[in-house]
C-alpha cells in the first residue's frame, strides 16, 4: 500500500482503507496538479474533480490548500526515505556477500556509498515524481519565508537513518555533520535545476565532490 503522510499532517487520518486509498488519490491528483498549473492555480476544487472525489472529502483531510501540500511533502519524505533505505539494504547484502573473510562487521557500510543512495535518491525523485520537483520536502513552497525547518528534518531522518548503516552513535556531532551536508546539497542541488530542467550534470557532478571532500574530513 501506498505511504500517507504522518497522521499529525492532517485534520483527521485515515482509519478504513478506502479512506486511505482516497487520500492517496487526492495527494496524487495534488502532485499532478502543481506540475501543471503551479501553486498559485492550485485549488482545494480542483484537486477534488482531479481526483475524483466529493470536495467534502478533501475538507475531511485539509483546511486549505497549504495543508494539502504540507501533507505531500510529508508523504514525499517518507517515501524518498523508503528509497534510501532499500538502496542501502541493497548495498549491505552486496557487501556482505562479497566481503568473506575480510573480518568487517557487516552491518558498518562505506560513507560514501551512502552518500551516493542520499543524492542519487533525490535526483530521481527531482526528476520523475510528479509535483517534487515544486515542492520537494517543503522547502520549495512559495508561501511565506523560506523556513530551515524541512532540511532539519530531512537530515535528522538522515541521520537517524545512515547512522545505523554506518556504525556511528548519532549524538549532536554527527547531526550537524549531516544538516550541513543537506542544507549544501539542497542548495546546489536548486541551482543545478534552474539552469537545466534535468539538472546540470556539470553542477551536480561539483556538489558530489563537494560532499566528499566534506563528509571524507569529518567521517574518513
Amino acid at each position: 500500500m501506498k505511504s500517507v503522510p504522518h497522521a499529525t499532517s492532517l485534520r483527521r487520518a485515515p482509519v478504513q482503507r478506502r479512506s486511505a486509498e482516497r487520500l492517496t488519490r487526492i495527494l496524487d491528483a495534488c502532485a499532478e496538479l502543481l506540475d501543471e498549473v503551479g501553486y498559485d492555480d492550485l485549488s482545494t476544487r480542483t484537486v477534488a474533480l482531479r481526483a475524483g472525489v466529493p470536495i467534502g472529502s478533501v475538507y475531511r483531510f485539509f483546511g486549505n490548500k497549504r495543508e494539502m501540500v504540507d501533507a505531500l511533502a510529508q508523504r514525499n519524505l517518507e517515501r524518498y526515505t523508503e528509497r534510501v533505505t532499500r538502496r542501502l539494504a541493497e548495498a549491505r547484502e552486496g557487501g556482505t556477500s562479497r566481503r568473506g573473510g575480510s573480518g568487517r562487521s557487516p552491518r558498518r557500510g562505506d560513507w560514501r556509498v551512502a552518500m551516493d543512495a542520499v543524492l542519487d535518491e533525490y535526483l530521481a525523485m527531482k526528476r520523475t515524481a510528479p509535483g517534487f520537483s515544486l515542492i520537494d520536502f517543503g522547502n520549495q513552497i512559495p508561501v511565506g519565508a523560506r523556513q530551515g525547518e524541512p532540511n532539519i528534518k530531512v537530515a535528522g531522518r538522515l541521520t537517524d537513518l545512515l547512522s545505523g548503516y554506518l556504525g556511528r552513535v548519532p549524538d549532536a556531532d554527527l547531526r550537524r555533520v549531516f544538516l550541513v551536508a543537506v542544507e549544501a546539497a539542497d542548495t546546489l542541488v536548486q541551482l543545478a535545476f534552474r539552469t537545466h530542467p534535468e539538472g546540470d550534470e556539470a553542477i551536480i557532478d561539483e556538489t558530489r565532490e563537494l560532499l566528499r571532500a566534506y563528509l571524507g574530513r569529518v567521517l574518513d
